[in-house]
């Protein structure tokens, strides 16, 4: 099975992944606490919009792309902080807008072809050398971004109000963020495509707070059951000739199932030890 590592093509997709993988699980955190969850379905969405775009235009399409989700995400900080109006029917107004003019573009260009069909489902054994500067690149420099400002990224997604008591400029922040996320989300079709991309924001993280370890255990957790997951999809739809983005998202299920079990013994366990100790102490 390990064979299979000497393979340059496996080799570029597993560094890639993990990178991927980190940067995914490391946002996904602070989404999930905010309660954006399908905010990167929804950039993910509009960035197809993108794709289509750039198809027509017979440009880059992930350039264009970025260039959509991240004029689309400034948009929704802008509309939250402007309106009245609740994140999650943003996004859910982000994500139909996005289907919708993807489609348009598609039927007027006729490119539902197997191009388009990579960025729906991923494609991370094809990765090219050019494609694996740019996912380096921007991969590091967002987990990079993460980790220095966690703290003030924390802060604003708790109590908005209480991080501009504390000096943080939130307007600021929440442009970065954004920003940062359709990086990430844009870099992270290469992997999974743009059906599946949400899970390697979301599965990471349900698993690593299924644990109950606190922020801090749960961000360096999360990152670490991506990779695992990343890794072993990879691995094993590689020796079972099955689709990768697929086969990840598996093992990101599997991994939270096997959490779940856990956290049922361990409480069945701390329940039996307790009620022996109750019947000790009542003799």
């Amino acid at each position: 099975m390990f064979d299979i590592l000497t393979y340059g093509f496996i080799q570029r997709a597993l560094l890639t992944g993990v990178i991927i993988g980190v940067a995914c699980s490391m946002l996904g955190l602070f989404l999930v606490l905010r309660r954006y969850s399908l905010f990167g379905d929804a950039l993910a969405h509009t960035a197809l919009t993108g794709i289509a775009m750039g198809i027509f235009l017979n440009v880059y399409p992930l350039l264009i792309a970025l260039v959509t989700s991240t004029l689309a995400s400034l948009g929704i900080a802008k509309l939250r902080s402007s309106i009245k109006i609740q994140g999650d029917v943003l996004i859910a107004i982000l994500l139909i807008a996005g289907v919708a003019s993807a489609v348009v573009l598609l039927s007027i260009s006729k490119s539902m072809n197997v191009s388009i069909l990579s960025y729906l489902f991923g494609s991370i054994l094809l990765i090219s050398s050019e494609d694996i500067l740019v996912v380096l690149i921007a991969g590091l420099a967002a987990i990079a971004s993460i980790i220095v400002y966690r703290d003030k990224l924390l802060h604003i997604t708790i109590d908005e109000d209480q991080a501009r008591i504390s000096g943080i400029s939130v307007g600021v922040m929440n442009y970065f963020f954004m920003v940062l996320a359709s990086i990430i989300i844009i870099i992270a079709i290469r992997l999974v495509g743009i059906l599946l991309v949400s899970s390697l924001i979301v599965l990471p993280n349900v698993a690593a707070m299924m644990l109950g370890a606190g922020f801090k255990r749960t961000l360096l957790a999360s990152p670490c059951i991506a990779v695992a997951s990343v890794i072993m999809g990879i691995l094993i739809s590689y020796n079972l000739d099955i689709a990768v983005s697929g086969m990840i998202v598996m093992m990101n299920l599997i991994i939270i199932a096997g959490i779940v079990m856990y956290t049922k013994v361990r409480s069945k366990g701390k329940s039996k030890d307790n009620y022996n100790d109750m019947v000790v102490k009542q003799v």
